[in-house]
């Protein structure tokens, strides 16, 4: 059994169709996120042509053909998807990558490491040197 998906989308010419999102199913930040993955393959104006839709026109930057630009429209919606999971899963991890960071920049072992090892360092004698590589250039 084989289904066909329909998108719904509008040509407008062999190097031009226009498509619309509704904004409940993918958030802004996803719907941004996959433009920005195509601004080296068309051009992408969004406009909103009624609440809560995001309209969104492809143009080509070449010469294309309908096909081209029908599977254009398809990789995008691929990539839309792919953007609403990444989305998804910051949106669940947030509060677990402010704690990480929030830790690596108060905690203040990795400080006293930093002493510890300059303090080892200033303790440290030099041996003398056949070679004279410790011997500043200055002399």
């Amino acid at each position: 059994m084989s289904e066909k998906m329909s998108l719904n989308y509008e040509v407008q010419s062999d190097s031009e169709l226009n498509i619309v999102i509704d904004e409940s199913l993918y958030p802004l930040d996803a719907v941004y996120g996959a433009c920005y993955i195509f601004i080296d393959r068309c051009y992408l104006f969004l406009h909103r042509p009624e609440d809560k839709k995001i309209g969104i026109r492809f143009r080509a930057k070449d010469t294309s053909s309908k096909e081209s630009m029908e599977a254009l429209v398809v990789e995008f919606s691929n990539e839309l998807l792919n953007q609403v999971l990444r989305f998804k899963i910051s949106e669940a991890t947030a509060q677990i990558r402010e704690y990480t960071m929030a830790r690596a920049f108060v905690s203040s072992p990795a400080q006293t490491s930093i002493d510890a090892l300059l303090a080892e360092l200033d303790a440290e004698e030099l041996e003398e040197d056949d070679l004279e590589i410790s011997v500043p250039w200055e002399e």
